[in-house]
């Protein structure tokens, strides 16, 4: 079944940003609950938008959010010392955002993440910049899966981020990106494709049906997983519908719940 991962605990939303300076508890347990009632799998928690900050206030939204968590933390920092306190006060296996080609990031990451019994997300980024062919993303996931299993993290633990790109800009990006993630998928079966969806439709007028379509084709391509708002219940019923569509709803039972419970509508 498709992981949904919730984007909405994070600092550089104004409104997150306002609760966490002023340690407004209620609300981000109220947002927690809110996407994990929508569906989500993963909450990711990402503190660093107010610079000079960022230990501090991962490490209270961590205790504010883990006693009514019911699903996996996401760890989201570029820094490996705040990740390296987050990973310490988290009960349950954490998903790891990010790594990276890029020298910096890279060589900072693999000392953190090896040994360690978590998820990790890889980006296929490097130096040179964004991917620019399909081949580009195929070249980087093959590097970033090979250079994580030889510290220990096994592929069903890799999350490839493919780093979906707006197509106001390039009429070619989606097929560049669903050509990379067919292939990538059947270069390893047992990895995951996550990644940004919206970033699709920057720049465009509708977005949000523009994400909808979008995810169905990324599904079919291989993508099992994505970074969104839980909260958007129209793109979470395209991906619960797809889902059955795809053969990876037994007896459509997630389907039916989703009617059931009002939140799949046509």
């Amino acid at each position: 079944m498709f992981e949904v991962i919730g984007e909405r605990i994070n600092t550089s939303r104004k409104l997150v940003q306002a609760a966490v300076a002023d340690r407004d508890v209620a609300y981000i347990i109220e947002d927690v609950k809110k996407q994990q009632d929508a569906g989500a799998n993963y909450i990711d928690v990402n503190a660093g938008a107010r610079i000079g900050h960022e230990e501090k206030d991962m490490r209270w939204l961590i205790n504010t959010i883990q006693p009514i968590a019911t699903i996996p933390l996401t760890l989201d920092s570029p820094d490996p010392a705040i990740l390296e306190m987050a990973f310490q006060m988290v009960k349950n296996t954490p998903m790891i955002n990010s790594i990276s080609l890029e020298k910096d990031r890279f060589d900072a990451m693999m000392p953190f993440l090896s040994g360690k019994e978590c998820k990790v997300i890889a980006l296929c980024m490097d130096d040179s910049g964004m991917p620019a062919a399909s081949d580009d993303i195929v070249n980087r996931a093959i590097t970033l899966v090979e250079e994580l299993n030889k510290i220990g993290i096994p592929t069903t633990s890799i999350y490839i981020d493919p780093l979906v790109q707006p197509i106001s800009t390039d009429v070619n990006k989606g097929m560049m990106v669903l050509d990379a993630v067919w292939a990538i998928k059947t270069r390893f079966p047992e990895a995951h494709i996550t990644g940004g969806l919206s970033n699709i439709s920057y720049g465009l007028p509708q977005r949000k049906i523009i994400n909808r379509t979008f995810v169905s084709l990324m599904m079919t391509a291989g993508m099992d997983s994505a970074i969104i708002d839980p909260l958007d219940s129209k793109i979470m019923a395209t991906i619960r519908t797809a889902d059955m569509l795809l053969g990876k709803d037994n007896f459509c039972m997630g389907y039916l719940k989703g009617v059931r419970s009002g939140m799949i509508e046509s």
